[in-house]
């Protein structure tokens, strides 16, 4: 196995992160997204591509002609569209790398559409944020080429661990981390702005730190309010495949469901431009503030 033509499809910040990291690897290095065709910012993407030395393709076809390695990382909720749109044109023989945070049902399901184009379908399951790593993230792999894809991956440089070669392992891994981790930025923001609404903050972290004495909870709070208001609709539609994945457990997902409203809420406040000027080191307790200030203006109030 010797995959050197790469083609990423969606041209996100996980997407430019891996096509900068990997190009000096391969002989050459692709990308698809849809916002290449949308006017407003083609030209920029276009531009940041060029820059990179990574082809902008038109369409998920000259993506697949061009690649014998195929690397989806889009949001979780158009995991198995991609799949869906790469198995009409993915070549035999192709590699198929699912970057995409979704459950063990919807990874088997893309799994079914690349394998039976006689193509190679691979889930990942990435494990932390992908920007302090770069493609050094730590990831799992699961599937019949997961050992031998993840050789390749370790000799560019990459933090690839083969866990299972049934499909759903290395999601189902990545799912119920998430749960908690997601969760606990959820736990956060409202613990936090709740008790910043009482005047209470003073007396609340000083207890946090003294049962988790090895968490700095005022710089943690502060990382996850900034994450989640700048990601939280992506995080949002990972929790909703975790409330999948909670459900194809047999399970009723209380916990997942509520996170991902939460996320969600955050993000839809972000998106009206509550937090647009706050700078990336603002403390938590701006963002809190922000949150307080617009108690009852907006629709989208918590109760």
């Amino acid at each position: 196995m010797n995959p050197q033509r790469i083609g990423l499809v969606g041209y996100g910040e996980v997407g430019k992160t891996f096509t900068i990291g990997l190009k000096p690897q391969v002989a050459t290095m692709g990308a698809w997204d849809l916002k290449f065709a949308q006017a407003t910012i083609r030209d920029a993407e276009h531009a940041h591509a060029a820059r990179a030395g990574v082809t902008a393709h038109g369409s998920m076809q000259a993506l697949c002609e061009a690649s014998d390695l195929v690397i989806s990382a889009v949001t979780a909720s158009n995991t198995l569209a991609v799949a869906e749109e790469a198995a009409k044109h993915v070549r035999p023989g192709t590699l198929f790398l699912d970057l995409n945070s979704a459950s063990p049902g919807t990874k088997q399901k893309a799994a079914a559409l690349i394998d039976a184009r006689g193509a190679f379908y691979v889930e990942a399951g990435v494990m932390t944020s992908v920007p302090p790593y770069g493609i050094r993230v730590p990831m799992l792999l699961g599937g019949a080429k997961a050992a031998e894809l993840a050789g390749v991956l370790n000799g560019w440089g990459m933090d690839a661990k083969p866990v299972s070669e049934k499909l759903g392992v290395a999601s189902a891994i990545k799912m119920c981390r998430s749960v908690m981790i997601k969760g606990l930025e959820a736990l956060v923001i409202e613990s936090y702005a709740t008790a910043r609404a009482y005047g209470v903050e003073d007396h609340v972290l000083p207890t946090l730190q003294e049962t988790f004495p090895s968490i700095d909870w005022n710089r943690q709070g502060a990382y996850f309010f900034s994450r989640v208001v700048q990601h939280g609709k992506r995080r949002a539609e990972e929790m909703r495949e975790a409330a999948n994945t909670v459900r194809e457990a047999g399970f009723a997902s209380i916990m997942a469901a509520a996170i991902a409203e939460k996320q969600q809420w955050v993000a839809d406040q972000a998106a009206a431009g509550m937090f647009q000027d706050l700078p990336k080191d603002a403390p938590w307790q701006a963002y809190a503030d922000r949150l307080l200030a617009a108690r009852g203006e907006k629709s989208g109030k918590q109760d």
